[in-house]
């Protein structure tokens, strides 16, 4: 690997190695964002139809007791 390194030429280890290691980077992040903020997404709106749920519940016992 060390060989492979040495033989490239200076301008690739100091110019486009880096850039693709940036490149890589930022699509990494972007893939655990984009997990986080759907997981979270998904919380939110489970949230809302257990809240949803709950106020008809209340309803239909308040509906039957009247």
């Amino acid at each position: 690997m060390a060989e492979i390194w040495k033989s490239l030429p200076s301008w690739v280890r100091n110019i486009v190695v880096p850039i693709l290691v940036l490149i890589i980077a930022f699509n990494v992040l972007g893939i655990v964002f984009s997990v986080i903020s759907s997981l979270v997404w998904f919380a939110v709106k489970a949230l809302v139809v257990v809240g949803i749920a709950a106020g008809v519940v209340i309803l239909v016992k308040r509906a039957a007791k009247g």
